[in-house]
């Protein structure tokens, strides 16, 4: 079972407030000023397709792959209705591989902090580069080192009418690895609440880092920015957006 394993069915009831229609809208400013035309679009790590559902009803053409079957299941449900929906691969990040270059690749809510090793975050913006056109985005954020840190020793909740989700949450230092020990509990039918267990692992890359990855794998004109905005990020910013050429 994936990491998104149990979470999966009930990950958009618990995840509502996530804005994504605000994501979305600035993501497609940024593609409309990108250095070439814009129709194709992956959405790395796209879990339950809210993202790539949006950008397919926007008129794009959307691919979206995710390392979770669970996720997947919860995507192409949600796409059904859709005129022209997201085709749905299921493949790690750092396994990717399409059939033809895309104009722009898009990795939204923190999707690349899971990738917690060197050589997979390495591997997965050299594959990036690999399937995106000449002169194409990449666009994604990720979660700080100072949002990470601060989520030391944590405890969060979500809930919904039916589900309840607890978070506890502990950061290394050494390892530089936020860890979430996820309780999700479910009310069956029956009545009875049926609970599951999940462990999550995200890493606090530097900016440092990104950028010589991403420098590295092929990419110019690197951009940092805070979260949803075009001011330079705040010390205190909990999500950093990144574009690379």
């Amino acid at each position: 079972m994936s990491a998104y394993g149990a979470l999966a069915a009930s990950y958009d009831g618990l995840m509502a407030d996530g804005d994504y229609r605000r994501r979305v809208a600035f993501l497609e400013r940024r593609l409309r000023k990108s250095p070439i035309p814009v129709s194709a679009v992956l959405d790395l790590a796209c879990g339950t397709g809210t993202i790539a559902c949006l950008l397919a009803e926007r008129g794009y053409e959307v691919l979206a792959a995710d390392g979770s079957e669970e996720m997947l299941v919860q995507a192409a449900a949600k796409a059904a209705p859709l005129k022209r929906p997201p085709l749905f691969l299921c493949q790690p990040m750092s396994r990717l591989r399409l059939a033809q270059p895309v104009d722009a690749v898009v990795s939204t809510l923190d999707s690349l902090n899971y990738l917690t090793r060197e050589r997979d975050l390495r591997e997965t913006f050299c594959r990036v580069r690999r399937w995106l056109k000449p002169g194409g985005l990449f666009l994604f954020d990720v979660n700080t080192p100072y949002k990470l840190r601060r989520m030391d020793r944590q405890l969060y909740m979500d809930e919904t009418e039916e589900s309840l989700c607890v978070w506890r949450t502990f950061f290394s230092e050494r390892r530089q690895v936020c860890t979430y020990q996820v309780d999700l509990f479910r009310l069956r039918s029956d009545g009875a609440w049926e609970r599951s267990f999940e462990e999550h692992r995200e890493r606090a890359w530097s900016e440092a880092e990104l950028r010589r990855h991403l420098t590295e794998a092929g990419f110019s004109r690197v951009r940092l920015t805070g979260d949803l905005t075009g001011r330079p990020p705040r010390p205190e910013e909990d999500r950093w957006q990144f574009q690379a050429e």
